[in-house]
């Protein structure tokens, strides 16, 4: 079994990498872009990127399930799976901001046991596979260091169903921009995941977020030492349930989640105000542009 895993690790890395350089070269001319939801979109390259992605993992895997974040679920026989973002960061890429990733992760049933992460502007790939550890590039571990800093340096990430009105998701941002010395704001999860792994963040706080830009980082980031949790500091259910964008973690060093606990609790108390707040509010009126 480790040697089919660490096979499919080395096949998923060259997969998410040509999808990569299909998305660097498709970036730099101009490309059809379409709305997805009123806060989420869907471009050509989105669909590019997947095009490729089920034609490798096809041919190298013509029995397995493939589940992406765009086409949905193409069937497959017995218990493996591949989990597709064929690219993390859609909306970046739109704004013409380099900050976008490609993610695939390989199920068995549920778990996740093979993850890939590729950053098609620098070239550089992170995987994982579950027990045998992360790695930087094809077989380099990969190795955290530690941050300079006392306050933390954290990133948020949120469902794109999340209200700008959801009191929960207000009290949260508010308590880490409060107490933390950063807050990143990515709209690229993967990436911050990375970030994770490497020692560049203390922490991660998800909110209501979907799975498909989920499980690759997140196994990254356990194997190379980090813990995930709920958010009242309880293990993380690390298994994929579906394509709905209901799940809610924090994520960190071990000495970093009883703080990360705190300011989800902090937010709690003040999550009535900010119902309050909504309730008395009068909304901006703007003139169209």
């Amino acid at each position: 079994m480790p040697t089919f895993l660490q096979e499919a690790r080395r096949v998923a890395i060259g997969v998410a990498e040509a999808a990569g350089d299909l998305l660097r070269s498709k970036a730099e001319r101009r490309f059809h872009v379409w709305p997805k939801s009123d806060r989420d979109l869907v471009t050509e390259l989105d669909y590019a990127a997947e095009e490729l992605i089920f034609k490798q993992l096809r041919n190298a895997y013509p029995d397995h399930q493939i589940i992406s974040e765009e086409a949905g679920v193409l069937p497959g026989v017995g218990q493996w799976s591949w989990l597709v973002d064929p690219l993390d960061g859609t909306n970046n890429i739109a704004l013409g901001l380099a900050i976008y990733t490609v993610g695939l992760s390989l199920c068995k049933g549920s778990l996740p046991v093979v993850s890939v992460v590729h950053d098609p502007v620098s070239r550089r790939t992170w995987s994982a596979v579950r027990g045998q550890g992360a790695y930087l590039g094809r077989d380099l571990p990969l190795k955290r260091r530690s941050r300079v800093g006392s306050r933390e340096v954290l990133a948020w990430s949120q469902g794109y169903g999340v209200s700008p009105q959801d009191s929960t998701a207000v009290a949260l941002k508010l308590i880490l921009d409060r107490e933390a010395t950063r807050v990143l704001r990515l709209w690229a999860p993967l990436m911050a995941w990375i970030m994770l792994a490497r020692g560049d963040l203390d922490g991660i706080v998800g909110y209501r977020i979907g799975e498909i830009d989920l499980h690759s980082g997140a196994l990254i980031a356990t194997e190379a030492g980090l813990k995930v949790c709920d958010p009242t500091g309880f293990p993380f259910d690390s298994e994929f349930r579906s394509l709905q964008e209901n799940r809610s973690l924090i994520a960190g060093a071990n000495d970093r989640i009883p703080r990360l606990v705190e300011l989800w609790l902090a937010a709690d108390k003040i999550r009535a105000h900010i119902d309050d707040f909504w309730r008395d509010y009068t909304p901006v009126k703007s003139k169209p542009f």
